[in-house]
């Protein structure tokens, strides 16, 4: 029979990490489904390469930190070095993880919940969503464009083949560094394509400067501004490719004529920025409520704030919510009131919150 886990957590982040650590302590059958290739690849992408890390606490939460085996040392530590500290302590613990695993919904059954993913359906009795805030967007073209990548893994993937990196800002221009960097050690010439829909590039003054060090250094990079992504496409050979439109024209007739490139792929990566968790909210059928004036003070008039017990659950019972997915505020449910609770993105709330959730579901499962 399939196996029905106590709870399954989606993200393997600090809070994803946590829930997983506490459940294996507490005796709770667990699996921790993350979509990278490892725990803790949301910060390993979105830290800047040599950024330290610090135990940082909100000034108005006396709670220390509920995990201390996951608490950043007092000794700032580069991100890197942390990240690998917790990948080790994951495999010293024996934490139920598989990765490269997207999570698509959830569906309910008699006695479980169901966990929709790529690779696969999984059963639990509860489901805790501890992804971040930041979820990157899709690549809005006709035909499907899954296999495009959100993010730099390992430069060195795109060793001897053209590239197309998709996006104007200081993400997509990070990338192209380190894949310049990359071929340049190789003393490979195959160019990097950078594309955005806009006709100018927007980076930052330090960004650009560390652009200008590779280009004149010898890296080999071609500018496609006004470029615009149209098909995805599968060609006679089996390869998924996109094609992205450099030039368009409008002639007599309704007819357009417009000039055209198509990469595997394999060989682009769309820095096209990030989205709230919103649009995942929605799908799995958790409840959020719009701020009203007068009633957020760290939101804004319109936003839309997910409805949480003290317990971190949801709306729809069996699942639980933490960490950045909920940051800066949502509304806690009390005692027949809601109200607005402040909510930092930090790797001490993260923790500490699934510290509760798995204590509360610890609770209703063990009695």
């Amino acid at each position: 029979m399939e196996k029905t886990y106590d709870v399954i957590i989606v993200g393997g982040g600090p809070g994803g990490v946590a829930a997983a650590y506490l459940a294996h302590k507490n005796g709770l059958s667990h699996l921790l489904i993350e979509a990278g290739k490892a725990v803790f690849h949301g910060i390993s992408t979105t830290y800047p390469e040599g950024k330290n890390v610090y135990p940082s606490k909100p000034k108005e939460d006396p709670e220390p930190f509920l995990v201390e085996e996951l608490r950043p040392p007092d000794k700032p530590v580069t991100v890197e070095k942390y990240i690998q500290y917790v990948q080790h302590f994951v495999q010293h613990e024996g934490l139920n993880v598989v990765t490269e695993t997207a999570f698509e919904d959830i569906e309910d059954a008699r006695d479980h919940l169901k966990v929709v993913t790529n690779k696969g359906i999984f059963r639990a009795r509860k489901v805790l969503l501890a992804f971040g805030s930041s979820i990157p967007k899709e690549l809005s073209v006709y035909g499907d464009a899954k296999m495009v990548a959100k993010t730099l893994d390992d430069p060195r993937k795109y060793l001897g083949v053209r590239t197309l990196v998709i996006g104007g800002g200081n993400s997509a221009a990070d990338v192209i560094i380190s894949i310049l960097k990359a071929k340049r050690s190789e003393n490979d010439k195959e160019p990097v394509y950078w594309a955005h829909v806009a006709e100018t590039f927007d980076v930052n003054k330090e960004t650009a400067q560390r652009l200008g060090e590779e280009i004149l250094l010898g890296g080999n990079i071609r500018l496609l501004p006004g470029a615009t992504p149209r098909i995805g496409e599968v060609d006679d050979e089996g390869v998924d490719r996109l094609v992205i439109r450099v030039s368009e024209d409008k002639l007599p007739g309704g007819i357009e004529r417009y000039h055209a490139m198509s990469f595997p792929m394999k060989n682009v990566i769309a820095c096209i920025g990030s989205q709230g968790p919103i649009s995942v909210f929605d799908r799995v059928g958790v409840q959020t409520i719009a701020c009203a004036e007068g009633v957020c003070k760290v939101a804004k008039e319109g936003d839309r704030l997910l409805l949480l017990t003290s317990e971190f659950e949801s709306t729809r019972k069996g699942v639980y919510v933490i960490g950045g997915a909920i940051s800066p505020s949502y509304m806690r449910i009390s005692q027949g009131s809601i109200q607005e609770e402040r909510h930092p993105n930090l790797i001490h709330t993260a923790v500490n919150d699934a510290h509760h959730v798995i204590d509360a579901i610890r609770g209703k499962i063990k009695g």
